[in-house]
């Protein structure tokens, strides 16, 4: 393995994957993977309406029989399903930097367990409005997600009633703010564009009638027009009609603002390349987003070229990517798998449960804590046991080729045991490196 190579399985990738074969052309095996749909299959798991139609029941079910809140519930066992079939897609995946991408989106828009309700469509929600967009417009997917119910769930639209509407009259009702306030600050312009309070709030009644129907045989996203605040409403300048053609007219007007492609673009640069995110290679981003109307596919493919994403890694792997980069390397079948999602959790990132909408961080200062560090190494001794008739120093040529340091391979090679050395090579700076 040449160091180019290693850089595209590890800093674009999830790592290597057992002894999979190697790329011939890493830039090339990386732009095959932007095209086409996406090869993940969860064709056994729910749809949207049928995950909203399980936590109906569940709500049913408990206000029937307040006994009933300390029995298995549904909507976990959907939720555990759900996310164990992802977590394995991860490690198995052939195309490992599209599935980067999915997660970097899902982070990017972020939707949280800690809203109760979710957890029934977080796992529809990656399916339907993030995996089918990553290498399509930015517009397309930004109006998937914000007309999710797992979005409008969490960040509470279906409550929000435009305070001169027909239900906001009659029920002395209002606003809420959330949806309009995290798109504009986290998903899109960034106060970057200067936007007002009132800015956020007019948005915000651009979007009343927005909302979600739990009764109905196929639940989902509905409009509501008797919720909606009558009117035209200016944000930014710009004038939106009223209806609900009015937020998707102001979706596209946020998607395609150049503060958006700036974020989008940092961010992007930030999570590929490095922590404090070169100019240069923000500005390249950039303008591939502005001059192709935000294609992410054109977005990503322009991050392989950057001269700054072939250079030595810096980033920190997350807890997430480090766990599923250690089972993937060490082959691990399904019966020696650990608990992903119990692990994620003891490493301080918990699958889906970002404490706030802005996700969970892309630097290694908030990854690096000595207490951070100590915990993956105490896994990384028990994960080892797990591979123990695998050779620990082959493994580690197999997976880092030459980016494996002198000293870690001298010290591996005069460790007590096999898992010792494995332990070693997990716990390793450039194993946790991306």
């Amino acid at each position: 393995m040449d160091t180019r190579t290693a850089h595209a399985l590890i800093r674009f990738g999830l790592g290597r994957r057992g002894a999979d074969p190697l790329p011939g052309d890493p830039a090339a095996w990386l732009h095959r993977q932007l095209q086409g749909p996406d090869p993940a299959n969860f064709a056994d798991l729910p749809a949207t309406p049928q995950a909203l139609s399980v936590l109906r029941e569940q709500r049913e079910a408990e206000k029937r029989d307040p006994n009933s809140l300390g029995r298995p519930r549904p909507v976990q066992v959907l939720f555990r399903t759900d996310a164990a079939a992802q977590l394995a897609n991860a490690i198995d995946t052939p195309a490992p930097f599209r599935e980067r991408l999915v997660w970097f989106w899902t982070n990017h828009f972020t939707v949280s367990l800690r809203q109760g309700g979710t957890a029934a469509v977080i796992g529809p929600f990656i399916r339907e409005a993030i995996r089918p967009h990553v290498t399509g417009r930015f517009a397309d997917m930004l109006l998937a997600v914000m007309r999710h119910p797992a979005m409008l769930m969490y960040l509470d639209q279906a409550g929000s009633v435009g305070p001169d509407s027909l239900a906001g009259q009659r029920q002395h009702r209002g606003l809420n703010e959330n949806l309009a306030r995290e798109c504009m600050e986290l998903h899109t312009v960034t106060p970057a564009a200067g936007y007002t309070q009132a800015d956020v709030t007019a948005f915000a009644r651009v979007l009343t009638g927005w909302s979600i129907e739990l009764r109905t045989e196929t639940p989902g996203m509905v409009f509501r027009p008797n919720a909606h605040e009558p009117g035209t409403q200016t944000v930014m300048g710009h004038e939106f009609p009223p209806g609900e053609a009015g937020g998707v007219a102001a979706l596209m007007f946020l998607a395609s603002y150049p503060t958006t492609h700036r974020n989008l673009a940092a961010k992007l640069v930030r999570h590929f390349v490095a922590d404090d995110p070169p100019p240069d290679a923000v500005r390249r981003i950039e303008g591939v987003l502005r001059d192709s109307d935000g294609d992410l596919g054109a977005a990503s493919a322009a991050l392989i070229d950057l001269a700054q994403a072939w250079q030595p890694l810096t980033k920190l792997r997350s807890p997430q990517d480090y766990v599923i980069a250690a089972i993937r390397a060490l082959a691990l079948p399904d019966e020696l798998r650990p608990d992903v999602l119990g692990v994620m959790g003891m490493l301080g990132q918990p699958l889906w449960n970002a404490p706030l909408p802005n996700g969970w961080p892309d630097r290694a200062a908030d990854w690096a804590g000595p207490e951070e560090l100590l915990r993956r190494a105490d896994w990384a001794f028990g994960v080892s046991a797990r591979a123990a008739d695998a050779d620990p120093v082959a493994l580690a040529e197999a997976n880092l080729g030459p980016l494996l340091r002198p000293a870690t391979l001298a010290a591996m090679q005069h460790a007590g045991s096999r898992r010792d050395a494995m332990t070693l090579l997990l716990s390793s700076p450039e194993f946790m490196r991306r």
